[in-house]
């Protein structure tokens, strides 16, 4: 078992040193976002999507091809009937411009996809790069726990040196550092998973490896970097955010405007029970080889035809499937509503709850656990306590450490996901002296 977790643990580490290989970029979170926005190769896919469409519309405005047409009638008819030279252009009767109508909603409603892909890909972007900043905090505190630990070895070393101690405690202060050495090696594994999967999120087609510049604990936490109110301000009542919320839902205007669109389709195939027209012209002659006069006659000639006249098939299925689809849309439109409200919902609770969370380990847990492990070496040293009290201590400290640091992670996250859910980055927040705050 052993082998295999040191197999998968150097597989790993070359894999990081080969996807680390090439130019590495420290970016804040700002500029993690907009090197997204600029390279990422799945959007610049999907904007493509825009130039299709507009080219879809050209194409439904499209004028139908005319029909050169030549008349030569043979044997004893060829010797009393003209010879013709035509043109026949077919002309739809109300359909180009549904056409047309229809390929313009759906221009609109790829630009609301492509929107809504832009505006997913800097939440994904805000996500990985704050699991990043939460792995690397993490391996941080692991490591000034191992240096934690080698002091405590010393210190146990020192007194049992002095027959102050028995030999057993420097064998715990040993397995205790042990154990912490494979926690400081699993959360350097989970650094380089986090930067890769940060890296799979910007998707640069060039060999740029992104990193985190940001770190989840400074001397002021850096709310305003990581693009994050600070946990002390008043939320507003749910009732208050719902409604804006929902109206700036992309899904939701996707919804309507496939609602749009499944519209127009209905209006495009219930027109193709018009009959259209069909109009031909041209030049008719006879030479004067087959005229009882012996001369040359020319002149021209001119008709009109219904085509495409619903006699046989008037199109009553794809009319059906194209009403049944609008009644698709319009159900879909309800529920995506429904289940917006819902998700907005769970993602306020979610984040009323990481602030709580947050504001309680700043305020007690960690301030409380930080005084409890200094009293607590300071009484090893002066032998008031046993070694056993202590490991317990600061293992104790460092799952305390490492929860605050996920609760950290969780509040920012929680607010990407709350942004996610209202659709808007700019969510305004009230200051203290009543203006608007936009983060």
């Amino acid at each position: 078992m052993k082998k295999i977790f040191w197999l998968i643990l150097l597989i790993l580490t070359f894999q990081y040193s080969a996807f680390a290989s090439g130019e590495v970029k420290k970016v804040y979170l700002d500029e993690a976002i907009d090197a997204a926005l600029k390279n990422n190769i799945d959007l610049k896919s999907a904007q493509l999507e825009i130039n299709i469409a507009k080219n879809n519309i050209k194409s439904a405005n499209r004028l139908q091809n005319p029909s050169l047409d030549a008349f030569y009638f043979m044997g004893g008819a060829g010797r009393s009937e003209p010879k013709q030279l035509g043109v026949t252009q077919e002309i739809e009767i109300a359909k180009r411009g549904a056409r047309k109508n229809l390929a313009k909603s759906n221009l609109q409603l790829v630009e609301k996809n492509v929107d809504y892909t832009r505006f997913d890909l800097k939440m994904d972007v805000r996500e990985a790069y704050i699991n990043l900043v939460a792995a690397k905090s993490i391996l941080y505190t692991m490591e000034q726990q191992k240096a934690l630990q080698d002091e405590l070895l010393g210190i146990a070393q020192h007194r049992a040196k002095a027959k102050e101690v028995p030999e057993s405690d420097v064998l715990q202060a040993e397995i205790a550092l042990n154990q912490m050495i494979t926690q400081v090696n699993t959360a350097r594994v989970n650094v380089k998973t986090a930067l890769s999967a940060f890296n799979k999120i910007i998707n640069d087609p060039d060999n740029i490896t992104y990193d985190s510049k940001d770190r989840i604990f400074s001397e002021e936490n850096n709310f305003e970097e990581m693009l994050t109110p600070p946990p002390d301000f008043e939320f507003p009542q749910f009732s208050d955010i719902v409604q804006k919320a929902v109206s700036k839902r992309f899904d939701i205007q996707i919804a309507k405007q496939q609602i749009d669109v499944a519209e127009k389709n209905l209006t495009v195939v219930a027109r193709q029970r018009i009959p259209d027209i069909a109009l031909t012209g041209g030049y008719a002659y006879q030479v004067g080889s087959e005229m009882d006069s012996g001369h040359f006659n020319s002149g021209a000639f001119a008709g009109a035809s219904l085509v495409n006249i619903p006699l046989f098939y008037n199109y009553s299925p794809e009319i059906q499937n194209a009403a049944l689809k609008l009644q698709q849309a319009e159900l879909n439109y309800n529920s995506v509503r429904n289940k917006a409200i819902k998700d907005v919902s769970a993602a306020y609770e979610k984040f009323l709850t990481a602030v709580e969370n947050l504001n309680y380990y700043e305020q007690k847990i960690v301030k409380d656990s930080e005084e409890l492990i200094e009293i607590s070496k300071n009484s090893y040293e002066e032998g008031k306590s046993d070694i056993t009290s202590l490991i317990v201590m600061k293992q104790s400290y460092r799952s305390i450490i490492v929860g605050y640091t996920y609760a950290l992670a969780d509040y920012y996250n929680s607010w990407t996901n709350f942004l996610r859910e209202v659709n808007d980055e700019e969510f305004d927040l009230p200051e203290d002296d009543g203006d608007d705050e936009k983060l």
